[in-house]
C-alpha cells in the first residue's frame, strides 16, 4: 500500500479516514489532513516556508534522532512536491 501524506503539511495519513480534512459539502478529502483543510478551505493562509517552520518542532518531537536543521532540510526537499506547494 502506498504511503499517503497530507498534500499541505506532509503529515502521514496512512488511509486513516479520521485524519482526512473535509470538503465544503462535509465529505472527506483524502488529499489534506484535518489540521490543514476544513469545510473546503485551507485552515491557514501561510507560505510554504511558514508551513515548514511550523512543522519543524513536530517533526523533531516525533523523531528524537533528528535535529531541527535535518528536519528543515528534509521538508525543504519534500514540500515542493506536495500538491499545495507544487509549482505548475
Amino acid at each position: 500500500m502506498e504511503k499517503k501524506f497530507c498534500q499541505s503539511c506532509g503529515m502521514p495519513m496512512d488511509g486513516a479516514a479520521e485524519m482526512y480534512g473535509t470538503n465544503s459539502d462535509g465529505t472527506k478529502n483524502d488529499e489534506y489532513c484535518i489540521y490543514c483543510y476544513k469545510d473546503g478551505a485551507f485552515t491557514s493562509n501561510i507560505s510554504m516556508d511558514e508551513m515548514i517552520e511550523f512543522c519543524v518542532p513536530h517533526m523533531v518531537s516525533g523523531n528524537a534522532e533528528m535535529s531541527e536543521d535535518q528536519a528543515r532540510k528534509m521538508m525543504k526537499d519534500f514540500f515542493p512536491k506536495l500538491k499545495r506547494w507544487k509549482k505548475v
